[in-house]
């Protein structure tokens, strides 16, 4: 689904990210993980047309170079950022349905037929049922775990192929973690990719099919889950405090 071959971003003068390659393949969940700085935040707004890059990404065969985000949006490419980004003037329900997107043909002739799989507003209650209780509240006095919950289900709204999830479990307490790893089962069966960027190693392992470690903007370990567990040189050298 996602292929990225040789990608470089700078900000500025500044080179972040080096010869990244990747892929991320349907229903996979792929952990990038890595200290902070090592350009995990950075390779994903770059994926998601928030910041200028050179190499070659595409999306289902289709290049995504020089494309605006709310193309790529459109495309099947969801994205929750570190700092949720919601609209705090907004109600949730405002917020969610914000997140919906027409559905639209990227492949000749298909129709604008609501599909039976796609997220509705109730699937969104259904995961996190503290948002149907908080429907009218402006999301701005939401506590930060509501918030993230409806940033996750804002990006759900818009059926995403592929979720970007960075740091989505940051300052959640157990019970709103033990969602979110739920929600990223369901995304599995539902044949969704993910590319999660999490902190927390054992959560990160237990959910992800294959890992990679950034460090210095680049990828330094690509690998199973199991086979970083076996690299102790790779977690002490690129991932331990």
């Amino acid at each position: 689904m996602l292929d990225v071959q040789d990608l470089h971003a700078s900000y500025g003068q500044t080179p972040v990210l080096r010869r990244v390659s990747l892929e991320v393949r349907a229903g996979e969940v792929v952990a990038l993980l890595g200290r902070n700085g090592s350009g995990r935040s950075t390779l994903a707004r770059a994926l998601m047309g928030l910041l200028p890059w050179k190499g070659q990404v595409t999306w289902r065969g289709q290049s995504l170079g020089g494309l605006p985000p709310h193309t790529l949006a459109h495309m099947g490419l969801g994205y929750v950022p570190e700092h949720r980004d919601i609209f705090p003037g907004l109600s949730v329900r405002q917020n969610l349905r914000l997140g919906i997107k027409p559905r639209q043909s990227w492949l000749a002739g298909t129709s604008d037929r609501k599909d039976p799989d796609d997220w509705c507003e109730e699937d969104v209650y259904q995961l996190f049922p503290q948002l149907r209780v908080r429907v009218q509240t402006l999301a701005g006095v939401l506590s930060g775990g509501e918030q993230q919950m409806l940033a996750l289900g804002r990006t759900l709204m818009g059926n995403p192929g592929l979720m970007i999830l960075d740091e989505p479990t940051e300052g959640l307490a157990p019970q709103l973690i033990e969602q979110v790893r739920l929600l990223i089962e369901r995304l599995r069966q539902r044949s969704t990719a993910v590319l999660l960027i999490e902190q927390k190693l054992t959560l990160a392992l237990s959910l992800s099919d294959r890992v990679l470690v950034m460090g210095q903007g680049r990828i330094v370990y690509a690998g199973t889950p199991q086979g970083l567990l076996d690299q102790s040189a790779v977690r002490r050298t690129w991932l331990e405090v």
